[in-house]
């Protein structure tokens, strides 16, 4: 059999308030010409399909046509699991109608492990590989609370949690094995692992509140054949092992990714050890990030207009510059061209604000109110404009709190 491995699709998601629905399109017609090309036999999607719990129409409509088309590619299964950004009962919900379609949806973990665990069979009746269909586990899927536990207790009891629960579903799923000619065993998991690689800003969240533990991957991993990952967005092997795979997202989700070459990972099982191969996903709508002064980055514009580039810009300004008009200046500058910015920061400024004073100041021994009062002398803002803008911030901070009292 021949498998293919994409995670994060992240449907919906936007960048700077600016729709993507486009690119996802785009996305997922290549992916349906890329499974029918390559003759896919089973398609696994590790987690994070949509960017919110509650997805638009537009996202909607993606997946179920993506969906529909799947049939005509030839491929003969499907294994979708949830990842942190889903909503369970809203990926479950149309899972018998999908299952008669051969497409197996996990939204979240339930009392009986055997729900994660799929048996594939072939036109035959004859099982031809078993996918333990592990999605995202939440706190209360994996350990139980005590009243005097500690930060570290959590920690340990979380990861021992997850670890037992990949050991159990493992075992479970070998029972199902042929003794005389076993076939191959899948794993999959939504989840962050120990030394695996993230970007700056790509959106990747802790998925623990207050644990910074992170899952081993040689652990989970161990008696599966294949380990397809969903939740980091960049393509990496785990622990070491050619066969402990995260995809990454297939898009460029943030301006930090901007030139990283997305990917899809293939692992064919024969008789010997699986073939893995990397395929690179075209990039449908080009990111880039420009710094520098503005002399620096009007030339940087104008290179790209000689392309004929329909890029999306993140500017940033790393010098102090008069910014009178400057929007307007780099806005002009787009003319004639499909090149659109869409958010320019200065970071001298941020970089000027948050400047420690001494050795032992810190981000975190600031109160916001602090951090307000930087800005408005890096941005050298006038005495007499300081109340007005002080008042307005601590109205929209009160606003704020009063939606979210936990907020900081």
């Amino acid at each position: 059999m021949k498998i293919l491995h994409t995670s994060d699709w992240h449907l919906g998601r936007s960048l700077y308030d600016k729709k993507r629905h486009d690119e996802f399109e785009a996305f997922l017609d290549w992916l349906i010409g890329f499974i029918s090309q390559n003759n896919i036999d089973l398609l696994l999607v590790a987690g994070d399909i949509f960017d919110t719990t509650t997805p638009g129409n537009r996202a909607q409509e993606l997946y179920y046509r993506f969906l529909g088309k799947i049939p005509q590619t030839g491929c003969r299964h499907v294994v979708i699991t949830g990842g942190n950004h889903d909503s369970p009962s809203f990926l479950d919900a149309p899972k018998t109608i999908l299952g008669s379609l051969d497409i197996h949806v996990v939204g979240a973990s339930t009392e009986n492990i055997e729900n994660e665990i799929i048996v594939l069979k072939n036109k035959q009746g004859i099982t031809e590989m078993i996918v333990c269909a592990v999605p995202f586990l939440r706190d209360r899927d994996v350990r139980t609370a005590d009243a005097y536990e500690t930060p570290g207790d959590k920690s340990r009891k979380l990861m021992q949690g997850i670890a037992s629960h990949y050991k159990v579903i493992a075992e479970t799923a070998r029972k199902s094995q042929d003794a005389v000619k076993p076939v191959p065993l899948i794993g999959m998991g939504h989840l962050f692992t120990r030394d695996a690689q993230t970007t700056e800003g790509d959106g990747v969240r802790e998925l623990y509140i207050g644990s910074i533990a992170h899952v081993d991957g040689a652990d989970i991993s161990r008696g599966f054949d294949y380990m397809a990952l969903g939740h980091l967005h960049l393509a990496q092997k785990i622990a070491g092992s050619k066969t402990v795979r995260y995809s990454g997202s297939p898009i460029q989700m943030s301006f930090s990714e901007a030139g990283h070459t997305k990917k899809v990972i293939v692992a064919e099982f024969g008789e010997e050890e699986p073939v893995i191969t990397e395929h690179p996903v075209p990039c449908f709508q080009e990111l880039v990030r420009i710094s520098g002064d503005p002399d620096q980055i009007t030339s940087r514009i104008e290179a790209l207009k000689e392309t004929g580039s329909n890029a999306w810009l993140e500017i940033e300004i790393t010098t102090l510059t008069d910014l009178t008009n400057i929007t307007s200046r780099f806005e002009a500058l787009l003319a004639g061209s499909e090149l659109e910015i869409l958010r320019i920061k200065n970071k001298s400024m941020v970089d000027r604000a948050l400047t420690p004073l001494n050795d032992t100041e810190t981000l975190e021994t600031l109160s916001d109110a602090d951090v307000f009062v930087r800005c408005l002398e890096a941005f050298e803002i006038p005495e007499e404009e300081r109340a007005a803008l002080t008042e307005t911030y601590n109205e929209a901070k009160a606003s704020w709190l009063a939606v979210d009292p936990n907020a900081n």
